[in-house]
């Protein structure tokens, strides 16, 4: 039995917590490179732990990388 509760997000909600626009997250949904996705029907939908992890892999020191 699970005892942590998954939480997802719908495409719009995902992009407004991250902090980029949905126009964005969409593009990276077809290039590749954004969060790990799940479809739901036409829906796209992302859970909070991979929005999470997306963004801590993405931290730089330096703008030169």
């Amino acid at each position: 039995m699970a005892t942590e509760t998954t939480r997802y997000l719908a495409a719009d909600a995902a992009a407004k917590y991250l902090g980029v626009s949905s126009a964005y997250l969409a593009k990276l949904r077809i290039t590749g490179g954004g969060p790990v996705f799940s479809k739901l029907g036409r829906r796209c939908v992302y859970d909070v732990a991979d929005l999470d992890q997306w963004f801590a892999d993405r931290k730089r020191a330096s703008t030169s990388v």
